[in-house]
């Protein structure tokens, strides 16, 4: 499986496994502002590049997203990925109880979208369900 390193820093990990059509992200600690939003649109122009149709996203060591962050994703990230055929999302919830809230109502609302939306307490397991979509 050939992967394709895009970020790699102290903050965030962001992956392309082009042959998949998959974008998997890895939160390596608290992220929001630039930082947020450099990974989700990285992130989105790799998805574009390489007719992808799945996401995984690591979360396990992020929080809350902050309210500025979800507005921009709504409004600069979400239809760019979904307009290009967002299908599928792996995702490994935040550890922190407040981040698991929040990221229900997001996965609620790609879900009311269309995107089939699973949750994994280990990445290695959304990968493999990705990889059979």
């Amino acid at each position: 499986m050939a992967k394709k390193t895009l970020i790699d820093n102290d903050n965030v990990s962001l992956y392309c496994f082009p042959d998949e059509g998959i974008v998997h992200h890895i939160v390596h600690k608290f992220v929001y502002g630039e930082a947020f939003r450099n990974l989700m649109t990285k992130g989105a122009d790799a998805f574009i590049e390489h007719n992808c149709t799945k996401w995984l996203s690591d979360d396990r060591s992020n929080s809350a997203l902050r309210k500025e962050d979800v507005e921009w994703g709504q409004e600069n990230w979400e239809n760019r990925i979904l307009d290009k055929g967002w299908k599928y999302w792996a995702l490994v919830m935040p550890e922190k109880v407040v981040g698991k809230m929040n990221m229900r109502r997001i996965v609620d609302r790609y879900a009311s979208k269309g995107v089939e939306v699973k949750v994994f307490s280990d990445p290695k397991d959304g990968l493999e369900w990705l990889k059979k979509q």
